[in-house]
């Protein structure tokens, strides 16, 4: 194992985290600027109103692209697994 190894490794790592986080934030962003217009446009400042909807986008999120998150990491755990031997030398 060397240095260039370790940083492709922790690169692919960092893009599996990325594709993998990426379905909720978005959503959560998408909800969280829709309740902002929607609290700009009608001058009501409740808190709650912009908490609650976020939260349904990620559970939302996570129920439609769970199998999918899951089906990424088991890939790239399997991959990394399959593969020890070939890393420890």
């Amino acid at each position: 194992m060397n240095a260039n190894f370790i940083m492709g490794l922790g690169a692919q790592v960092m893009w599996v985290i990325v594709k993998i986080s990426a379905p909720m934030l978005g959503l959560g962003l998408a909800a969280g600027l829709i309740i902002s217009i929607f609290q700009a446009t009608t001058q009501i400042q409740e808190q709650t109103l912009a908490f609650i909807p976020k939260v349904a986008a990620v559970i939302a999120a996570l129920m439609i692209f769970g199998p999918w998150m899951l089906i990424t990491i088991l890939d790239f755990t399997q991959k990394i697994l399959g593969n020890l031997m070939s890393f420890v030398q």
